[in-house]
């Protein structure tokens, strides 16, 4: 608990029972006289004046430029930089001490790039398999990502990079998440989906929160009060800053009243037009600006940037180690779901031949999209590493299997059909109107006409539109010289929606990266056909093509070729899954794989009964109409550009897999806790979660619903035994906590790692309680045969529940259950604790 002593002005937070030290008062004594020093507009214009990744510095008063990057698998800073696995992956290998190592890896480079605060990392529940960014996540469970969260944030602020806790808060799908709100009841809210934020706080003592783009509980997160200053800087103790999420921030008096530090990417709201005349009328007080003034310099001095030679000074950015620490996330977070028959790992010496299919196989995907994705310095697809490590006496061969992506390219246009009249006047290209707001109102900033719509950088638009808030509407005729199908295809980041003939075919009006949308429409030969085409683009950079062709031009014959390599060899290894341009943040995937690669495994499966898939996304997909034909199941997550050596090592035996799942995997959307409670169906801007505490595990425990694969879940060439509960004490006082061993042996003759769990039971509440709750987990590495004592403490939060009346953590007396298992679904030991007043 932390509490806040007022001295002479000063806000000092320091740690109950402990006096602040001489340097903590100098330095609050150093802020305040600089806050002295700073006239009213500087004050706002630090809060609200930064530049994109920058907060700007002030000569006068010594206040140095501080830069900004994205994110929590790499340094993402418009240069190449080493790509880690996606966060679910650091989730997945339930591995602490590698996830520190991490945070110091993208902190050393992120030093040697002279930025000083990374964006990351994100710990927002996972709630359904569909959410855009769940890659981005640490999964379901508020305790795993919590921890997972906190070591990664004390090995980036041990190397002294400030970490980025976000976003905060319930930002749980990415489908209109400027517009949703996230409802739910207090009880929910502080037991599913705070506690990583609070752990981040109080135990990784984070420097930095995000605010989400969403609203809670029907207000914005950057302008909640309850959130950003009641829970968590009264309640939680936090003394760092809190900084929008970009383009985030809707009333700039009501962010600054919350408890908004500062806005993201610049002052569209928190700016001196807004923000004095609510000091001269009262509504804010100067006070209050200081304060978020205080907490941005209160980080610069703990981090040591005032000085920035200094703080740049004696950063060695390992590449070679760093690259290492990739490979070995991805080697811990594979996770094997499927194994039949032993059939992995591969025995090089009875294999002649290997047919690698699949889109995801070559080239490289390591990442999802959108502001987390990093361009890799170096990257090996799967194909390339599973080619390397087969040696020359096997062949492995790659066919794609689906039709590579269709890019609209200017060759498109080479007879434009596209033409409008002007007066009497025929006009080859389109009529193309430009607004300078995102809603295509009042009168065009400027018209002109575009033979072509296809651009994606600054030069492409009119001189002085710029490429932010903007919107664009073309309109004109086209003619076909041949009567058929048509595939219209248009690509954009943000919003656009096409009419042909009147009726409209295609409506993606929301925010999202660049993505790709193609319809299908019948048009006759020599008739004349109308189009309209709409765009807008909120923040970041303006793209948008349109592009058209008969249907089946483009067809080819990928999937034959596919399926003839698979029937002639000795067994495929197929990777199937989604990418950066199809899972993303700023829209939800579905939950379904690409048809056209459900076609593609339906057939391989057919031409050959020896096959591995390699799935590759952020969580789960439907599943049920192939995995009982394939040989094996692994699950790669985002692997980043090591990731496939790691899986190649993995399928050829080399390392034993060890991942688990960090999220239930559903056998049926159907069988989902959000099922009825995730879309906004009723188009209300409202999501009510109405399952409450109990989603994830905790929703198929309690319905008594079969998952597909478990939270928790993961196989290994290996098997593990559990013996030898015991408990410190049977009967204990909550505040003392308990100590749980237990012993773990490898029974298998190969090395490997178990991640063992605890789960804690109340056995009879007065408040609904999950059947079972994760309150700890161990990785440990056995080599074959070996046995080892694993200890695990739990403190009284591991008992306690979040109680409404009291808006306090609260334990009752009475009888829990110890629960020690491989999964949450593979309990091995149990033992009873009785917990006294």
């Amino acid at each position: 608990m932390r509490k806040n002593i007022i001295l002479s002005g000063l806000i000092l937070v320091v740690i109950a029972g402990c006096s602040p030290t001489n340097k903590q008062s100098q330095d609050e004594s150093d802020i305040q006289k600089i806050i002295g020093q700073m006239t009213l507009d500087e004050k706002i214009e630090m809060i609200g004046g930064v530049n994109d990744f920058f907060i700007k510095g002030n000569k006068r008063l010594g206040l140095p430029e501080v830069k900004m990057s994205d994110a929590t698998v790499g340094v993402r800073d418009g240069n190449p930089a080493i790509a880690y696995p996606a966060t679910i992956a650091y989730a997945a290998s339930w591995d602490t001490a590698l996830i520190n190592k991490v945070g110091e890896a993208i902190a050393s480079e992120a030093k040697s790039k002279k930025i000083s605060i990374m964006l990351g990392p994100g710990m927002n529940i996972h709630r359904a398999p569909m959410c855009g960014r769940n890659f981005e996540y640490l999964g379901e469970d508020p305790f795993l990502a919590g921890k997972m969260a906190t070591a990664f944030i004390k090995g980036m602020q041990n190397k002294g990079v400030v970490a980025t806790a976000k976003h905060y808060a319930a930002n749980n799908q990415d489908f209109s998440r400027h517009l949703v709100s996230s409802d739910m009841d207090e009880r929910t809210l502080h037991e599913i989906y705070l506690p990583a934020f609070k752990a981040s706080v109080q135990e990784g003592n984070v420097g930095a929160v995000m605010s989400a783009y969403n609203p809670v509980n029907g207000v914005y997160s950057s302008q909640n009060e309850y959130l950003l200053t009641e829970v968590l800087k009264k309640e939680w103790g936090f003394d760092g800053f809190v900084m929008s999420d970009w383009v985030s921030t809707y009333d700039g008096v009501g962010c600054a009243k919350a408890g908004l530090d500062i806005e993201m990417p610049s002052g569209a709201h928190m700016n001196k037009d807004s923000l004095l005349p609510a000091l001269n009328d009262g509504r804010l007080t100067e006070e209050m600006i200081d304060d978020k003034i205080r907490r941005i310099l209160r980080i610069y001095k703990r981090f040591g940037m005032f000085d920035q030679t200094a703080y740049f000074a004696g950063n060695n950015f390992d590449t070679a180690s760093a690259r290492k620490i990739a490979l070995d996330v991805a080697r811990g977070a594979t996770t094997l779901l499927r194994n039949q028959d032993n059939f992995l790992p591969l025995k090089k010496e009875t294999i002649k031949t290997i047919a690698v299919i699949g889109p995801n196989g070559h080239p490289a995907v390591t990442g999802g999209g959108g502001s987390s994705f990093v361009t890799a310095y170096q990257q090996t697809s799967f194909y390339e590493a599973i080619k390397k490590l087969a040696g020359d006496q096997v062949a492995v061969n790659y066919e794609r299997g689906t039709k590579l992506p269709r890019f609209i390219e200017p060759a498109l246009y080479k007879n434009s059909s596209f033409y409008y009249f002007q007066g009497n006047e025929k006009i080859v290209g389109l009529k193309g109107e430009y607004f300078k707001n995102k809603d295509l109102e009042g009168a065009p900033f400027t018209t002109r006409t575009d033979v072509m719509v296809n651009f994606d950088k600054p030069g492409d638009v009119p001189p002085g539109l710029g490429i932010e808030n903007i919107s664009a509407r073309w309109t004109g005729l086209m003619k076909v010289e041949k009567t058929g199908t048509y595939d219209f295809t248009i690509s954009g980041d943000d919003g656009f929606r096409l009419w042909v003939n009147k009726k409209q075919v295609i409506d993606q009006w929301y925010d999202q990266p660049e993505m790709f949308k193609t319809v299908a429409v019948d048009l006759q030969k020599g008739q004349d056909n109308e189009i309209v085409l709409e765009y807008y683009q909120g923040g970041g950079g303006a793209a948008i093509r349109l592009g058209y062709e008969l249907s089946n031009t483009n067809k080819n014959d990928a999937i034959e070729r596919a399926v003839a390599l698979a029937a002639k060899s000795d067994l495929v290894v197929l990777c199937v899954g989604f990418d950066y341009k199809t899972e993303s943040e700023g829209f939800d995937r579905p939950f379904n794989l690409p048809e056209e690669q459900e076609l593609l495994i339906n057939l391989i499966l057919k031409a050959n009964k020896n096959v591995s898939v390699l799935l590759s996304s952020g969580g789960n997909v439907e599943m049920q109409g192939w995995l009982t034909q394939t040989k094996a199941l692994l699950h790669t997550w985002y692997p980043g550009q090591e990731g496939a050596v790691a899986v190649a090592e993995i399928l050829f035996g080399d390392v034993n897999p060890s991942g688990k799942l960090p999220v239930s995997f559903e056998k049926r959307w159907e069988d989902n806790a959000t099922y009825s409670s995730y879309f906004d169906d009723d188009k209300d801007k409202r999501v009510n979660y109405s399952e409450g505490i109990f989603v994830g595990y905790r929703h198929f425990d309690k319905n008594n619903t079969e998952p597909q694969f478990p939270f928790g879940f993961g196989l290994s060439y290996t098997t593990f035994s559990y013996e030898n509960l015991k408990l410190s004490n049977e009967q204990i006082n909550a505040e003392d906590g308990l100590t749980v061993t237990f012993t773990v042996k490898n029974d298998g003759t190969r090395d490997g790692a178990e991640i063992s769990q605890l789960y804690v039971s109340d056995r009879e509440s007065s408040v609904p309680r999950p059947v079972k709750e994760l309150k700890s987990f161990n990785k440990t590495f056995l080599k074959a045969g070996e046995t080892k004592e694993i200890t695990m403490k739990i403190n009284k939060d591991a008992f306690s529940f979040y109680d409404v009346a009291t808006k306090k953590w609260i334990v009752e007396p009475g009888d829990f259950e110890i629960l020690i298992g491989s999964s949450s679904r593979d309990i091995r030991l149990k033992a009873q604790v009785k917990v006294i007043e």
